[in-house]
């Protein structure tokens, strides 16, 4: 052991030095299990309102069939493992201290196989039996000066809401490299314990490498990623371990069973979940429609579609109301919440919708801010639009806040209404082809190298009869 650490484990507690259960290596840590476990309980609900899941029971139980068998081989099988699909199409894969587990669709769509999801689960469970994420809370506590043994031991969850916060700022942080590169020889680890093909983490980061290579939109890697060690980097490294270790190459793969679990998945962005027509907003599966101030950048999210201004002075949110409450009560509770004053409310018509809305002015702990706020009920849902700026500034945008609100209307437009995602379909060819060839006679949605990298192939390369390929079906918005 380092003298530094040493000393620092004397200063602190003797508990502050612990052995990782993964490397068997003595570390600095301030970070219990038990809060491990409570900050990921805490969190998960936040993960899931933010992402939201893939509505595919199928497909939710199999992942967590095998996460859970990579957890069981793993040196931590007593936590509280979880494993879910997030319904996002970004190619992204992370874990929160204490077990909590995600994929999101986007990297399933470009896994060729089971092994290759095995291996990134892995590869998310060694963060976790690393306790990667509590040491870099320790390190932050540390920064902090947060030392006292008694300022992170708590009996209850409930006084565990400091670290609830850090685990969701875990998601806008990066582990270090030595930690990735730590993480991928766990996952290598756990897939040879379950007797799967140690050259599938090999072609995780070959799709890792060209996904982020550029180009495929949806399928870009977040940013967080580019602090990753680099995917050919990786590779070399991995295929040193596999040499070392004796790993299989031989191994389980399962390719058309996972291609039989995907088939089906939609690609990309989902329009039954709301789409821009520039600042025209339409949600086809609750039939209504929003258009927003020309030129302000707009974000259509799980639980709200907003928008702002180049200034960034103001912002316009519409939002569900989880209380279901009629719009006049809404209105009222919100007039008479504390720091809120306004009112009295007034009533517009918006075609058949009634709005019940109000300007008001309100303290928070950044100043006084003024607006106007609507309620309106649409189907048996209520509907917030809520529209502010800083005082000084709401004379500016005012006239656009109550022009968005006015402008919330019911959809009637067929095409509208029955807009549909692209799917993933799986085709099996009855003859030698390229995939170039076969989109000449099979146009596709999606650019032709998006789908080479669905399928791991080049564009140009023959393809033999009987082998099975990803293709997309649907009509893409223009």
């Amino acid at each position: 052991m380092h003298l530094r650490i040493a000393l620092t484990c004397s200063l602190l507690a003797l508990t502050s030095c612990a052995v990782n259960p993964a490397t068997g290596a003595r570390e600095f840590m301030l970070v219990s299990e038990r809060q491990e476990i409570a900050l990921g309980r805490q969190s998960d609900p936040a993960i899931t309102a933010q992402y939201g899941l893939v509505d595919d029971p199928e497909l939710q139980q199999y992942v967590s069939r095998l996460g859970l068998s990579i957890a069981e081989v793993s040196e931590r099988p007593n936590l509280p493992w979880s494993f879910k699909v997030v319904d996002d199409p970004i190619v992204n894969a992370f874990a929160l201290p204490g077990g909590f587990i995600y994929v999101t669709r986007g990297i399933l769509l470009h896994f060729v196989s089971e092994a290759e999801l095995m291996g990134v689960l892995g590869h998310e469970v060694g963060h976790v039996t690393a306790r990667h994420g509590a040491s870099q809370m320790s390190r932050q506590q540390l920064q902090m000066g947060l030392l006292g043994v008694g300022a992170i031991v708590s009996e209850e969850v409930r006084r565990y809401g400091g670290l609830a916060v850090q685990g969701l700022q875990l998601l806008n942080l990066s582990y270090s490299r030595g930690d990735e590169s730590e993480s991928d020889r766990l996952g290598l680890r756990y897939i040879s314990r379950l007797g799967y093909d140690a050259d599938a983490m090999i072609g995780v980061f070959r799709m890792l490498g060209s996904v982020g290579g550029g180009g495929g939109g949806a399928a870009q890697l977040p940013e967080w990623q580019l602090t990753h060690p680099y995917p050919e980097n990786r590779e070399a490294d991995i295929r040193e371990e596999i040499a070392q270790t004796g790993a299989s190459r031989q191994g389980t793969v399962n390719r058309d069973v996972y291609l039989d679990m995907i088939d089906g998945m939609v690609v990309g962005t989902n329009p039954r979940e709301g789409y821009f027509e520039g600042p025209r907003f339409l949600q086809p599966e609750l039939a209504f429609e929003v258009t927003f101030p020309g030129g302000w950048e707009t974000v259509n999210q799980k639980t709200l579609v907003g928008a702002q201004p180049a200034s960034q002075d103001a912002v316009i949110v519409l939002t569900l109301e989880q209380d279901a409450e009629d719009p006049a009560t809404a209105l009222s509770g919100f007039l008479s919440a504390e720091g809120v004053s306004g009112g009295p409310g007034s009533t517009s018509r918006s075609g058949d919708l009634t709005l019940h809305r109000s300007n008001f002015r309100a303290t928070t702990e950044q100043g006084t801010v003024a607006g106007e706020v609507a309620f309106v009920r649409h189907g048996a849902l209520t509907y917030r639009m809520l529209g502010y700026a800083e005082t000084s500034a709401w004379s500016t945008h005012a006239g656009a806040v109550a022009a968005t609100i006015s402008s919330f209307a019911v959809v009637t437009d067929p095409e509208v209404l029955s807009v549909q995602p692209l799917r993933l379909r799986m085709i099996t060819l009855s003859e030698p082809t390229s995939l170039s060839r076969w989109v000449q006679s099979n146009p596709q949605p999606v650019e032709l190298d998006v789908l080479a990298r669905y399928n791991r192939v080049g564009p140009g390369d023959v393809l033999s009869t009987g082998t099975r390929i990803k293709t997309v079906e649907g009509t893409p918005r223009n």
